[in-house]
């Protein structure tokens, strides 16, 4: 089958074009023609027949193997195929017996590095969550020794994050109270943990990643920027000293309990978390500025626990009303599936919690492990990593874990210390076990004030002014998508915002499936190219022709309007035509390039449009149908009903062709 090589295809317009204002034409004599006879006309085939059962498979492959996870596994022998399923399934394999002391160096490092942050972060967060800050330390230490097994990022340095921690004691503590009855509280965190991990492994083991698409980015800028404010504010509460705070997460809640109690503020406490705060930020800024200075914001969390926590120790008999954390109990993580809650009335809630939590930290590490696999130009499995992080999230609850994923800002200090593969996140996990097993009576002086200071220099970066600053540039319907994410939010709830921008983002998907963009061709002289007369005022109408391109496919949420549209098309190109005095409107040619499937109800809409512009002596012609709309067209008989001469390969063709035909005709 020949191909037109002039044809310039998948080049979308900007916007519907409501009026045809470029209405230059050429005349039929300008149109370089060959001789009649020798006029070569490409016979527009039908794809290769097969049965439904050879359809299906290939469109579910399609779907959930894109990838072609098999191929690896033909003509090997049964030995070969049960070691590379091995390799499969635990990438360590991969990598481990290549493992030698050079790389070990570098991920020793990174791995004490990112080990200093994780500390101090796995305790701030872990009461971000509400939960007790022993609980962010377990949370440091088992889930990385699985994803190390598991995992196929070389560079995700995997604990607790601010997001999850939020959307779960935010969603947690509207209906249960983390002080009145903490032992409830801390089972439905866990079963929470549970479900949020068996979701995540059914999306890998099912190869369904394509759910977690529906966050869009614009939906995430919005959403992390109004999570950080969020958080930001509430960390008020250990700034100021305020003992009695609202446990509610929405801007005018947070601001009203921080104005109403100003008697309990504590100028002590603003000092001190006033001047590590400012040391945190000045560190952190340093290391933006200077990457290769990475060390400096790394380190300095943990900096600021221990001098904080020697001041206070000090001070301890002047610093009353600074709060401290208290006593946090030595030893590895305890056994906690006998705490999974599956029983009324809390179950919907610890599953839909699971379900966010997941979804939010499932997004964000498989976000942060591709980004650094492209700096070092390797690949990471989606689906891997959906079934290492669901995986580890579910050994973690029954080992008194809550949700955990890969950490943007402890995977970037992971990456610029070295680090050359998950012997990084080993590392870490037996810093946090010395520290478990030996060191947890220093953290008894730590002022709560510092591990406000610490989680708002960590949030303070989802803050992306320029990303949303793109979208108001790009695309209106985006950055509209992130202000509803951002100020549901801030004033109605985590979980309310997240919703509110995904349905945005749905709508925004419906909007383009039910109204697609039509478009005007016209010929480009010289050539046999058409594009859109809009786009390229080189491109002339071509006399008793109009001209369509349908930019989406044909279904049956948009069949009825794209009649309504083709038919206005027609009747606005006739009332020109009678003010210019013009060639009679003949025929009518949709190019079908970007039609990629049609429905019976598209198939029923066009051949209403054929009998309609049959009242009206205009003749309908279709030209370059792909191959399933091509088939769908066949199996209805309305290649039939469209004609010998109703169906062409290209536009080229098919204005030349009937051209022709009619200079012999005459």
């Amino acid at each position: 089958m020949g191909v037109n090589s002039n044809r310039i295809d998948n080049l979308p317009d900007n916007g519907t074009e409501a009026n045809p204002q470029h209405q230059t034409t050429i005349t039929m004599e300008s149109i370089d023609l060959p001789a009649h006879p020798h006029h070569e006309v490409h016979r527009v085939s039908m794809p290769p027949r097969q049965t439904t059962l050879q359809k299906l498979k290939q469109r579910l492959s399609e779907v959930f193997f894109p990838d072609d996870p098999l191929h690896r596994f033909k003509n090997q022998t049964w030995v070969r195929k049960l070691f590379l399923a091995l390799q499969y399934f635990f990438p360590i394999l991969q990598w481990a017996p290549k493992y030698g002391i050079g790389p070990f160096r570098s991920d020793l490092v990174s791995g004490i590095t990112i080990a200093s942050l994780a500390i101090p972060q796995g305790i701030s967060y872990a009461k971000l969550a509400n939960l007790p800050p022993i609980v962010g330390l377990y949370s440091s230490f088992v889930p990385p020794l699985i994803y190390s097994v598991l995992g196929s990022s070389r560079h995700l340095a995997v604990g607790p994050v601010s997001i999850a921690s939020l959307v779960m004691g935010s969603m947690l503590t509207e209906s249960v109270s983390s002080t009145k009855d903490p032992i409830l509280y801390l089972k439905l965190a866990f079963t929470a943990t549970f479900f949020a991990g068996i979701f995540q492994a059914s999306l890998g083991f099912l190869r369904l990643g394509f759910v977690i698409d529906f966050l869009s980015k614009a939906t995430l800028v919005g959403f992390m920027a109004g999570a950080a404010v969020i958080v930001s504010l509430q960390q008020l509460k250990g700034l100021l000293g305020i003992a009695h705070f609202t446990t509610k997460m929405q801007f005018i809640p947070v601001m009203s309990s921080v104005f109403s109690h100003t008697d309990e503020w504590s100028w002590q406490t603003m000092v001190l978390g006033g001047a590590f705060l400012v040391f945190l930020l000045t560190t952190r800024h340093i290391s933006i500025r200077r990457p290769k200075l990475f060390w400096i914001s790394a380190a300095a969390p943990l900096t600021s626990v221990l001098i904080s926590t020697a001041i206070v120790y000090l001070l301890r008999s002047k610093a009353h009303e600074i709060q401290i954390i208290g006593h946090l109990p030595k030893g590895l993580n305890p056994p906690s599936s006998n705490m999974l809650y599956f029983s009324a009335p809390y179950l919907v809630l610890a599953i839909k919690t699971g379900l966010i939590t997941g979804v939010l930290s499932l997004t964000e590490g498989i976000a942060v492990g591709r980004t650094f696999a492209a700096l070092k130009n390797y690949q990471v499995d989606g689906n891997k990593e959906m079934m290492a992080i669901g995986l580890m999230n579910m050994a973690g609850s029954c080992s008194s874990c809550y949700v955990t994923t890969g950490s943007f800002s402890r995977s970037a200090i992971n990456y610029n210390a070295g680090a050359q593969s998950a012997v990084s996140n080993i590392v870490m996990s037996i810093a946090v076990l010395v520290t478990l097993l030996f060191l947890m009576p220093l953290f008894y002086y730590t002022p709560n004030v510092i591990l406000a200071a610490i989680i708002i220099t960590a949030v303070i970066g989802l803050i992306d002014y320029q990303a949303a600053y793109d979208l108001w540039k790009v695309d209106k319907l985006d950055f509209l998508a992130c202000l509803s994410s951002f100020f549901g939010v801030l004033f109605i709830s985590v979980p309310v915002g997240l919703i509110i921008a995904v349905g945005v983002s749905v709508f925004k998907i419906l909007l383009h499936v039910t109204r697609p963009n039509t478009v005007v061709l016209g010929n480009i002289q010289g050539t046999h190219i058409y594009q859109s007369i809009n786009r390229y005022k080189e491109a002339l109408k071509v006399p008793s022709f109009l001209i369509l391109a349908i930019e989406a496919p044909i279904y049956f949420a948009n069949s009825t309007y794209l009649q309504e549209r083709i038919l206005r098309w027609v009747r606005e190109e006739e009332e020109w035509i009678r003010e210019n005095n013009e060639n009679t409107l003949k025929y009518l040619i949709l190019d079908m390039t970007a039609v990629t499937a049609i429905d019976t109800s598209g198939i029923e809409t066009i051949r209403e449009i054929k009998k309609l512009l049959g009242k009206r002596s205009i003749k309908l012609v279709l030209t370059n149908p792909v191959a399933s709309v091509m088939e769908k067209l066949h199996r209805s008989k309305t290649l039939d009903y469209l004609g010998l001469d109703g169906l062409y390969l290209t536009v080229g063709e098919a204005v030349s062709d009937i051209s022709s035909q009619w200079k012999y005709s005459v």
